[in-house]
């Protein structure tokens, strides 16, 4: 496989996980014209505000004594 076609494959998953999310531009620019390391670093940040303990800080289990 080329390293084209590598791009181009990771770039159409990294374009549809996004759009999964209802990610559709960045800025003035639509995914499509982003390069694949633009779509990485968009992909990394929605990831880190959309996760379900990103502004919560890890979860700290306590026990309850009976």
């Amino acid at each position: 496989m080329s390293q084209r076609k590598t791009v181009e494959d990771r770039r159409k998953i990294l374009i549809n996980k996004l759009i999964a999310f209802h990610v559709y531009k960045k800025e003035d620019k639509h995914l499509l014209e982003l390069t694949l390391t633009e779509l990485e670093n968009e992909y990394r940040i929605f990831q880190a505000h959309s996760h379900p303990h990103g502004d919560l800080g890890s979860i700290q289990w306590t026990s309850k004594k009976p």
